[in-house]
């Protein structure tokens, strides 16, 4: 299987990918949210003054800066203003990698597991028009090549690696007892020091009971899909409860709302105030203009309007905006005994590096994720 495998180059898994989108170190943290706003992307690279991507940045990034200190907290509007490199804690390239394009698999593998990268950036061949415009240089665009992408390539060769598919995630060892928790009702400081984490980690936050049974999670990809940086002002204020109940509705109900308002202001956040009026001033106006013209296409059939389109996106798992969207603070899990193949094809389905381990009375037992999945087929192939 290892000489099959490295027949296969990163080509072969980045067939068909967008090319990502970027900004200069030199832009602002304002820049960075127009950005992440206007394309579908849910990230964007960061490029160095020598054109070179030395890091990946996406909203929750932003929302981790202005929750950072009591300052930003204070001023976003001026934290905005900051430049982009202020996002970045770590040093540049700590979790981006370069590689070529004609390397094999088993290097991509050794770049995510050995030196504990995130993603991968790419070179990309460009169409004849494109390239006419670059100088005739075929790999002037980049992509990114994600755990996910390696994870689901290998799926597609999964009865190659007979029996290791049919195994418990348990008795391969992959269930990790060291998750971020919270409590259902604690105050808003908890999610805020973890976030920051939970985002390093590729994973997310549990919601847990006292007795540590699983009721949700408060996920970075979930938050980054929102593209608002005004969430900040309810991760601020809301307990843990709470921020799900904000996150499930798509958008925050009006008594909810009234809550995060009332407590910026009793805190004196003044300036985190005004951010959360302009984005609903924003969403408001937008929400205006759009409406007649798309009232049609929101139908499906069941309920019309934008309740129909909500049903619809709740029914669709492929992409991966409407599929986090969907799921909300919904926690996705396996248990113990659950096979290799079935924690890889329910993340995949998912779109999630991970999935939250419990036990049959839900208690949780600890997570599996996509880096580890990746190390136990490393280690089978040595």
């Amino acid at each position: 299987m290892a000489v099959t495998l490295s027949a296969y180059d990163v080509s072969d898994l980045t067939l068909g990918k967008p090319a990502l989108k970027s900004l200069p170190i030199t832009s602002t943290v304002s820049d960075a949210v127009s950005s992440l706003k206007r394309h579908a992307d849910t990230s964007i690279a960061v490029l160095s003054l020598s054109d070179r991507i030395v890091a990946k940045v996406c909203m929750v990034d932003v929302l981790c800066f202005l929750l950072r200190d009591d300052i930003n907290l204070s001023d976003p509007l001026s934290a905005l203003q900051s430049p982009l490199s202020a996002l970045l804690s770590k040093p540049s390239g700590d979790l981006v990698r370069h590689i070529d394009r004609h390397a094999s698999l088993l290097e991509a593998l050794d770049l995510i597991l050995e030196e504990g990268a995130q993603d991968l950036v790419v070179p990309i061949r460009q169409s004849q028009s494109n390239r006419k415009k670059n100088n005739n240089n075929h790999y002037h665009h980049h992509c990114w090549l994600t755990q996910e992408d390696v994870t689901r390539f290998l799926l597609n060769s999964i009865g190659s690696f007979s029996p290791l598919p049919a195994l418990s995630v348990s008795s391969l060892g992959l269930v990790d007892p060291a998750v971020l928790t919270v409590g259902y009702h604690d105050p808003s400081p908890a999610v805020s020091a973890l976030l920051p984490l939970s985002l390093a980690n590729q994973t997310a936050i549990a919601v847990v009971t006292s007795d540590r049974k699983l009721i949700g999670e408060i996920s970075p990809s979930t938050l980054a899909n929102l593209r608002d940086p005004s969430v900040a002002a309810a991760i601020a204020t809301l307990s843990a409860g709470e921020l799900m109940a904000y996150i499930d509705c798509g958008g925050p109900p009006d008594d909810i709302v009234r809550a995060v308002k009332n407590r910026l202001s009793e805190k004196g956040l003044n300036g985190l105030l005004d951010l959360l009026e302009e984005s609903m001033s924003a969403t408001t106006s937008s929400s205006s203009c759009s409406s007649g013209s798309s009232s049609s296409e929101e139908d499906d059939g069941e309920g019309g309007g934008r309740g129909g389109r909500r049903t619809l996106r709740r029914r669709r798992s492929s992409g991966s905006y409407s599929a986090r969207m969907a799921r909300g603070s919904e926690a996705i899990v396996c248990h113990p005994w659950s096979s290799l193949v079935a924690v890889m094809m329910q993340a995949l389905a998912h779109r999630v590096g991970y999935l939250w381990v419990v036990e049959d009375d839900f208690s949780l037992a600890g997570i599996v994720t996509f880096r580890d999945i990746l190390r136990v087929f490393m280690e089978h192939l040595e």
